[in-house]
């Protein structure tokens, strides 16, 4: 049953995916595949957390990390740094087609910057109800690419967020969720903004849904 999910044992729920921010940059400074990718499966827990509301989001976010994995996993040692997929793809045509890694990439990062804007909500805004929160944040990032029927849907089903209290208790686990966040948005932030800026070098960053 979902929803039913114990916190882990020690810190938030956003804990892992901290821990595993770390660990996404080769010491040269390059974007490494696997690192990133664990950062956004330790995010799959969190966005579990809103339950019907955030459904949508999962299956997306889960599906396009699969596809990024077996890319990788086809080939780790050319696959190292995560923009070698969209380089491969750029050189073969193939970047713009709706199951390239290189879309792929870029709604993953979407995805995230909505879940990052999410938090910010809960964070500036502590009078807002979830729904809110929650409607807001895909305001600012996701709705300016999808259609009008994705968003649609989206807006429907921010209606089913969980009440904010129960969410916050959730995630809490037995750590300190608000310096988590705080930690969790401006560690993410410029990892998620560095995949724009590479997108948008190679003039990726604008496809629609």
């Amino acid at each position: 049953m979902e929803g039913t999910v114990l916190a882990p044992a020690e810190g938030t729920v956003l804990a892992p995916a901290l821990e595993g921010m770390k660990h996404v940059k080769s010491e040269e400074g390059e974007m490494l595949t696997k690192p990133f990718l664990d950062v956004c499966k330790q995010i799959l827990p969190v966005i579990d957390k809103f339950g019907a509301a955030m459904a949508l989001v999962k299956t997306d976010v889960g599906g396009n990390i699969t596809r990024l994995e077996n890319k990788y996993l086809s080939n780790p040692e050319e696959f190292q740094n995560l923009y070698s997929m969209v380089q491969v793809e750029i050189a073969a045509k193939t970047a713009e087609g709706s199951s390239s890694c290189t879309n792929g990439l870029l709604w993953l990062t979407r995805a995230m910057d909505f879940i990052l804007e999410l938090f910010r909500n809960l964070m500036e805004h502590e009078d807002w109800a979830m729904s809110k929160v929650c409607t807001e944040a895909y305001t600012k990032t996701l709705k300016k690419y999808h259609g009008w029927l994705a968003s649609s849907t989206f807006t429907v089903a921010m209606k089913l967020a969980p009440d904010r209290k129960k969410f916050m208790d959730v995630v809490a686990g037995n750590g300190d969720i608000s310096s988590d966040i705080e930690k969790f948005c401006a560690t993410f932030t410029p990892i998620l903004q560095e995949n724009h800026k590479f997108l948008a070098s190679v003039g990726l960053d604008d496809m629609k849904a």
